[in-house]
């Protein structure tokens, strides 16, 4: 009995010599476990390229940009207007717009289509485009005619008062007319760059105008 006592316990003492070891050896084959089973981490994917598909609609609005002292600058008024985020323009149908320049000249227009960018500045008119600049009264009392630009495309650039177009265009400037093939006009210096067949027609004065004899 004390042998087969003795045997065990020298078994005992033997095991527990090796314990750490086998202890270590069952913690090293959970962690592999574990990392072979963890779920893989996420790796970070790359952002896609913005389509140009539209991320928003509107019906019947008016979408209004104002200069930093809080005055009105542009207001654009559509039937129907979507958004592209890759390029931040806003397309309208039956699109209407006005426009304040800071010395209060007041232009507006109209098109079948417009194409904005994203602050207002600058509107493209596709379709019937027609700009209009109200007659006004500039700072030293120069009375400014009524502008008006007709053709099927018109680029209108709001901060730098131009209005220019690769195709065949109509200007009006008070009582005369022109007409070109293509179109450059700065509003600030007053200049119209007309390129292609030329035509036009200026009309006297009212004041070069002789009264009528008297009968």
């Amino acid at each position: 009995m004390k042998s087969a006592w003795r045997v065990l316990r020298d078994a005992f003492d033997r095991l527990t010599i090796y314990l750490p070891i086998i202890l270590t050896a069952v913690l090293a084959l959970g962690t592999y476990w574990l990392v072979r089973n963890a779920p893989e981490m996420l790796t970070p994917q790359p952002a896609e390229a913005p389509t140009h598909e539209p991320d928003y609609f509107m019906r019947g609005f008016s979408v209004k940009n104002f200069q930093p002292n809080g005055d009105l600058r542009t207001e654009v008024f559509g039937k129907e207007g979507r958004h592209y985020p890759d390029t931040d323009t806003l397309e309208v149908d039956q699109v209407r717009w006005r426009s304040i320049s800071p010395l209060g000249l007041v232009t507006h227009g109209s098109a079948d289509r417009g194409v904005s960018n994203g602050d207002g500045t600058e509107i493209q008119l596709f379709g019937n485009a027609i700009v209009i600049r109200d007659a006004a009264k500039a700072a030293d009392g120069t009375l400014l005619p009524r502008l008006e630009f007709r053709g099927e495309f018109l680029h209108a650039f709001i901060d730098t008062e131009r209005v220019k177009s690769h195709k065949p265009v109509t200007l009006i400037r008070g009582s005369d007319k022109f007409t070109s093939d293509a179109m450059d006009y700065d509003s600030l210096t007053g200049i119209a760059n007309l390129q292609g067949r030329v035509h036009g027609l200026i009309m006297p004065p009212p004041s070069a105008v002789a009264p009528a004899p008297k009968r």
